[in-house]
C-alpha cells in the first residue's frame, strides 16, 4: 500500500443548500476541506495509506474537522491543536450563466500560526512514497512557508517524491512577501509540478512558446523536477465545462481525453481530484498515459460529487477511463 503525506490548511466550507444565493440562505451546509487534504481523502478512497498534516484550533470545531478526515480514512495522528481560529470559506454555487462565488474568512487561522519545528518531519515522512503541497500554504504566513521548506527538505533527504501545486492565490499573500520571493526555493525541491506557462513566466521568469517548451526551460532552472502537469478547462457555463489534462515526463507530452461535463453538481476540488488521480496512476503503474487519463477521469467524476473531496473508487474511475460514461444504474 502506497503512503502519501499532504500538508496544508483545512477550512470549514459554509454554503447555502442547492443553488440558492447568499441572500436567500436561511441555513448553511457544513463541509470541511482544503486543497491538500482533498488530495489525501481522494487517495484514501483509492485504497492508499494517506496522512494529512495541519493545525486546528483546540476546540470542538477543530476536533470535528479532524474527525471528518479520519472518517474518510486519512491518518490524523500528526495533526496539532492550539490557539487561533478555524479558517472559513463561503460558497454560493452558480448555475448556467450565473457564476459560483467564494468568500474567504481565514485571517489569523490556527494553521497560519504554525512555527518551524512544530512537526517531526523525519518521523512523519518515514516510509512515505509521496509528499504533496500547494502554493496556498506559503501564502498564509512566513512561518507556514518556513515549515513547508522544512518538510520538503526532509522529503528530499529521505528520497520521498514531492509534488507542488504552484497555483498560489495572489490575494492571500498579506505578510509582506510576494510569491516570487518564496516559491522558487520550494519549487526547487519538487519532482512534479502542477502549473502553466503563465505561472512559470510570472513566478520564475521563464518565457516560452508552448507548455512543453516552458517545461524544458523550467528543468534547466530546476533540474530536480522530472514531471510537469496541468489541466485545461473550457467553461461553457457554470453548469457545463469541458476538461482535459496534459503531462510532460521530460521527453514527451501526454494528453487525456476531453471530458464533456454537463449538469455540474460541484466543481470545487476538481484540480485536487486530478492530482490525486495522477499521483495514484504514477505510483501504481509505470505508464504516463494511464496516469494522465486516470487523473482526468477522476477530476471529471469529482464534478458529480458534493463537497470538496472526490469520494469515488478506483473502479469508478477506471470505468470512466474505459469509456463508460453512461451513468447507467448498477445493481
Amino acid at each position: 500500500m502506497k503512503k502519501i503525506v499532504t500538508f496544508g490548511e483545512v477550512m470549514m466550507r459554509l454554503a447555502p443548500p442547492g443553488f440558492a444565493k447568499f441572500t436567500q440562505a436561511h441555513s448553511l451546509n457544513v463541509v470541511y476541506g482544503g486543497t491538500e487534504a482533498n488530495v489525501a481523502v481522494s487517495l484514501a478512497c483509492f485504497g492508499c495509506q494517506t496522512a494529512h498534516v495541519t493545525r486546528f484550533p483546540d476546540h470542538a470545531l477543530g476536533r470535528a474537522a479532524a474527525a471528518t478526515l479520519r472518517y474518510h480514512g486519512v491518518d490524523t495522528s500528526s495533526i496539532s491543536f492550539g490557539d487561533g481560529r478555524l479558517g472559513l470559506y463561503f460558497l454560493e454555487t452558480g448555475a448556467v450563466s450565473r457564476a459560483s462565488q467564494i468568500i474567504y474568512d481565514r485571517y489569523d487561522s490556527a494553521f497560519s500560526l504554525i512555527r518551524p519545528g512544530d512537526f517531526d518531519w523525519e518521523t512523519i515522512l518515514a516510509g512515505a512514497d509521496w509528499f504533496h503541497w500547494s502554493g496556498i500554504t506559503p501564502a498564509l504566513s512566513q512561518q507556514a512557508a518556513d515549515c513547508l521548506q522544512e518538510a520538503i527538505e526532509t522529503a528530499n533527504r529521505l528520497g520521498v517524491m514531492v509534488s507542488g501545486d504552484i497555483y498560489f492565490r495572489s490575494n492571500l499573500w498579506k505578510y509582506g512577501k510576494k510569491p516570487q520571493d518564496i516559491l522558487p526555493a520550494l519549487t526547487a525541491g519538487c519532482d512534479l509540478v502542477l502549473g502553466n506557462q503563465e505561472n512559470f513566466e510570472e513566478l520564475y521568469g521563464v518565457k516560452a512558446d508552448s507548455f512543453e517548451d516552458a517545461c524544458r526551460k523550467m528543468q534547466i532552472q530546476f533540474p530536480r523536477i522530472q514531471y510537469f502537469t496541468d489541466t485545461e478547462r473550457q467553461s461553457l457555463s457554470a453548469s457545463h465545462n469541458r476538461l482535459m489534462a496534459k503531462f510532460f515526463d521530460g521527453s514527451k507530452t501526454y494528453s487525456s481525453d476531453v471530458y464533456d461535463i454537463t449538469h455540474i453538481v460541484d466543481r470545487i476540488g476538481g484540480g485536487d481530484a486530478y492530482l490525486a488521480g495522477l499521483i495514484y496512476g504514477l505510483l501504481t503503474k509505470n505508464d504516463p498515459q494511464y496516469a494522465v487519463e486516470f487523473g482526468a477521469a477522476a477530476s471529471a467524476l469529482k464534478h458529480t460529487v458534493e463537497g470538496d473531496a472526490n469520494l469515488v473508487s478506483v473502479q469508478e474511475v477506471e470505468a470512466m477511463v474505459g469509456g463508460d460514461k453512461s451513468g447507467r444504474l448498477r445493481r
